[in-house]
């Protein structure tokens, strides 16, 4: 060890930063801070201090984050010694709940203007949130940017989030920026919809909020908020109500708005059109949703109807829209390139759309997004895809009346060179299927390897799906992959588990078995030596 501290010693500091930036931030500060005056010296520099996160992010079985507390040794180390040396450079703290108010009273931080607040107990944080508590009288009118994400309530009382909500907002009297997540949108959610509080600030500028509904959205337009300019929304759902706020006045200030939802929505034309056409001065749009009940999809010429020709200052436009439409005997329904021909004059801007017909359910589809992609999921993709990279989606959605043959899994892996979470959902068997292994120099079917996935949903898949990716030469699974599965398919594919071609990939499996009677075969556990089986009923 000292022959290796006496070799950094001897580098440059540029090359010494280069070196430290590779560690993890914690360990650099708390390995080198007390080994010589000059490490200290680098270590204890802006570079390092001024943004610390001090909490460990993890991800659960399911590839969702997870934020639990340093060690206790780490904890201490950086408690009772690192932070009171460093605490004249932290502009930035990342925290989690439980161990939140140990650090912020571990030292004074005279310079820290950014919060960010993870597994947030709703309990904690209205105790902590006030002018009476040690945090409200130190960080009062020093905080102007507060980050919360993931906020947890135990006993699910729905308008605890929204009080939470309103007391940060009461405190900090000079916030510009918040980013307020609550990440519970099936449980206890961000809402106003009864007996709403005040909410007022005179100071806030951009805000990140995540909505149960559009009247929670209307009502935050209202006026409230005189000074923000931008705003991203998320929302579960955009439903065809008469709205509580009628408000039709302009809204000059808001510069930058998102909107996204998460279920499909009627209210396209109704609500979200005329929301838009009142942001008078906005300079940057981006919107992501589902419409249905539309007769026809929506395209180029409806966006430049509804939007881009009511809005004369806006500069950049970013859209991820799926129309889907009843057919209902219609005849004339376009094609792919007549949507792309609809987008031909959008300046500055690579348009790309996809149609799909599903005869068996009577819909249409039609995906129409700005590229590059930037969301991290990519839904109902059918044959028609038409390839690409995407550099950003984490998890994709297989659908389609018509079978997916090898190489079409192929062309998906080779476009989402980072996916972890695949669902296949397709009941037509392959039509093009090898039952044996092609001869060595045969190369029309290269094994498809997914060198990031974690997650296989195969529930509503034909076993021909089962077989595309447990077969260990159609398929290469590099990490251990928690596969959701019904187990009687499972049974057929594997041969009551003692078929040879599907034992490697099954050693990197963990099934999720869905079973409805019956006994488990004896070979089960012999097969999938993680013997990390579970079965649900």
């Amino acid at each position: 060890m000292e022959r290796s501290l006496l070799g950094l010693n001897d580098l440059p500091d540029k090359v010494l930063i280069i070196i430290l930036k590779n560690l993890s931030q914690l360990e650099a500060i708390s390995t080198f801070i007390d080994v010589n005056k000059r490490l200290k010296t680098i270590v204890c520099d802006s570079i390092f201090t001024d943004h610390l996160t001090l909490m460990r992010c993890l991800s659960d079985k399911f590839c969702r984050p997870i934020f639990d507390p340093l060690l206790d040794p780490m904890l201490d180390r950086f408690c009772l010694q690192i932070l009171p040396e460093i605490h004249r450079h932290i502009k930035w703290l990342n925290l989690e709940s439980s161990s939140m108010e140990r650090i912020l009273g571990a030292t004074n931080y005279p310079n820290l203007y950014g919060l960010g607040l993870y597994n947030m107990d709703t309990e904690i944080a209205r105790s902590l949130f006030t002018e009476e508590s040690f945090f409200g009288y130190a960080f009062k009118k020093q905080i102007s940017s507060i980050v919360i994400n993931n906020v947890v309530d135990k006993k699910l009382i729905s308008m605890r989030h929204t009080l939470l909500f309103t007391q940060i907002f009461s405190l900090f009297t000079n916030l510009k920026y918040l980013y307020f997540d609550p990440s519970a949108r099936y449980s206890s959610t961000l809402s106003f919809d009864n007996a709403p509080p005040t909410v007022v600030s005179s100071t806030l500028v951009e805000l990140h909020v995540t909505f149960d509904k559009f009247n929670d959205c209307l009502y935050l337009l209202d006026g409230r908020f005189n000074q923000l300019q931008t705003l991203y929304v998320s929302m579960f759902m955009i439903p065809l109500l008469h709205p509580k706020n009628s408000n039709k006045e302009k809204i000059p200030n808001l510069k930058c708005f998102s909107l996204h939802c998460d279920e499909e929505t009627k209210a396209y034309d109704e609500l979200i059109v005329p929301l838009i056409q009142r942001i008078s001065n906005l300079e940057k749009l981006d919107l992501c949703f589902t419409v249905i009940s539309k007769p026809t999809f929506v395209d180029g010429n409806d966006l430049k109807k509804n939007i881009i020709n009511r809005l004369l200052k806006l500069k950049k436009f970013s859209f991820n829209i799926r129309s889907i439409i009843d057919l209902d005997n219609q005849t004339n329904l376009p094609s792919n390139e007549d949507i792309q021909q609809t987008f031909q004059d959008f300046q500055d801007n690579q348009i790309i759309s996809c149609i799909d017909y599903f005869l068996e359910v009577d819909k249409g589809e039609c995906l129409i997004y700005s590229y590059p992609y930037r969301l991290k999921d990519y839904d109902q993709i059918s044959n028609n895809f038409s390839g690409g990279i995407f550099k950003c989606v984490r998890t994709v959605t297989l659908c389609d009346e018509h079978p997916f043959e090898h190489e079409f899994f192929l062309r998906i892996s080779q476009s989402f060179p980072f996916l972890k979470i695949l669902t296949v959902m397709n009941d037509k068997p392959q039509r093009n299927k090898l039952q044996t292994e092609p001869k060595k120099n045969n190369r029309a079917l290269p094994i498809i390897r997914y060198s990031h996935l974690v997650k296989l949903d195969l529930t509503d898949a034909h076993d021909d799906y089962i077989e595309q990716f447990l077969v260990d030469w159609k398929t290469s699974l590099s990490n251990v992959v928690r596969l959701s599965v019904f187990y009687r398919p499972l049974l057929r594919v594997t041969r009551n588990f003692t078929r040879n071609t599907t034992r490697l990939n099954c050693t990197k499996v963990i099934p999720l078995c869905i079973y409805d009677n019956g006994r488990l075969s004896q070979h089960i556990k012999d097969y999938f030596p993680s013997e990390k089986v579970f079965e649900v009923l």
